[in-house]
C-alpha cells in the first residue's frame, strides 16, 4: 500500500469539485501537482478513478464512483482519530460552548444544564439559541463545540452525531380558522387551506411534506405558531411549542388520519474534535432528560 492520506483527499476533492484546478486553489498547489498525485493514486489502486476528455472536467469512471464512499469512510476515520487524541490529551475541558435550536424543549434542556453545573463546577459554559441551520453552521465555524439539534437529511459530513430521543409533532391551526370547526381532518381537508412548512424545503424535516399547493414558509417554529394564531395557515408542530404557555387558547390540535414522525433530537460536534467528559457526561443527562413525560 503506497498511496496516502493526502492523495485520497484530493481524490475526493476533485470528484467533489469536478475540477482539478478548483482543487488546486483549494489547497493551494499547482494544476500539475493535484494531477499527478491523482495518476500516482490511479497506479497505486491498480484502477483508472477519472475519465480525462480534453476540455471536459474530469468524471467518475464506474471503479473511482465505487471507491468514493471508502476514501470518504478512511478521512473520517482518520478525523475520528485526531479527534480521540486531541481529547485524551487535553482530559477535561475547561469551556463548553453549546449551541441549540430554539425549539428545542426547555426542560429536558433546563434540568440537563442545572445538573451540569452541580457535576463539572469549575467548567465554563457559553449558550447560544438560534433557528434551523445556525446551530450546524457554529459547529463548522468553530463557534460552538456542542450542537443539539433537530434531525435533517442535509446534515454536513463534517459533523458526528449522536441521538438522544424524540419529540411529538402534532397538527394545529388557530381556533378560528375553518379547519377548527371540524371534529377530525382528512389530508384533503388540509390541502385545501395555507400550510406552514420548514424552510429550506430541502432540509427534509419530519413533519415537511408539502400537503397544500399554497405554503409560507419559516426557519422557526416559533414563527409558524405566531402565524398559526393569526389564522394565516395551519401548522406541524412539535407538541412542547403548541403547549407553550403564552400560546394556550390561542392554538387547536386537530384530530388528523395522519401525522408526521416525530422530531429526532441529536446531539452534534465536529468529527475532528472528540467529546471531552463533560461534554459526554451533558450527552447522557439530555438522554434521559427526554426520556421523562413533558408537561
Amino acid at each position: 500500500m503506497n498511496w496516502n492520506l493526502d492523495q485520497l483527499h484530493l481524490f475526493v476533492r476533485t470528484a467533489e469539485c469536478r475540477s482539478f484546478s478548483a482543487v488546486a486553489r483549494e489547497t493551494g498547489r499547482a494544476q500539475s501537482a493535484v494531477s499527478t498525485a491523482i495518476a500516482l493514486l490511479e497506479t497505486d489502486l491498480g484502477v483508472t478513478l477519472f475519465e480525462r476528455s480534453s476540455g471536459r472536467q474530469p468524471r467518475l469512471t464506474e471503479a473511482g464512483t465505487a471507491l468514493l464512499e471508502e476514501a470518504r469512510s478512511v478521512l473520517q476515520q482518520c478525523q475520528r482519530l485526531d479527534g480521540r487524541a486531541l481529547g485524551l490529551a487535553r482530559g477535561e475541558e475547561a469551556r463548553l460552548r453549546l449551541a441549540q435550536d430554539e425549539a428545542m424543549p426547555y426542560q429536558p434542556v433546563l434540568a440537563s444544564l442545572e445538573a451540569l453545573a452541580n457535576a463539572f463546577p469549575l467548567l465554563e459554559v457559553q449558550l447560544s439559541s438560534g433557528a434551523q441551520g445556525d446551530v450546524a453552521r457554529k459547529l463548522l465555524q468553530h463557534q460552538a463545540d456542542l450542537g443539539l439539534l433537530f434531525h435533517h437529511e442535509q446534515m454536513p459530513r463534517e459533523l458526528e452525531s449522536q441521538r438522544l430521543g424524540t419529540i411529538e409533532m402534532v397538527t394545529v391551526c388557530s381556533p378560528q380558522h375553518p379547519l377548527a370547526r371540524l371534529d377530525s381532518v382528512e389530508r384533503r381537508d388540509l390541502a385545501e387551506h395555507r400550510q406552514l412548512l420548514m424552510t429550506p424545503q430541502d432540509s427534509h424535516y419530519p413533519g415537511g411534506e408539502q400537503i397544500s399547493p399554497l405554503v409560507w414558509r419559516a426557519d422557526s417554529f416559533y414563527v409558524m405558531a405566531e402565524l398559526v394564531i393569526r389564522s394565516v395557515g395551519w401548522a406541524w408542530l412539535p407538541r412542547h411549542v403548541a403547549q407553550y404557555p403564552t400560546y394556550q387558547g390561542h392554538l387547536q390540535e386537530l384530530r388528523s388520519d395522519w401525522a408526521p414522525l416525530p422530531l429526532v433530537v441529536e446531539l452534534v460536534w465536529r468529527r475532528d474534535g472528540a467529546l471531552g467528559p463533560a461534554a459526554s457526561w451533558l450527552a447522557d443527562c439530555l438522554a434521559q432528560e427526554l426520556l421523562r413525560p413533558q408537561t
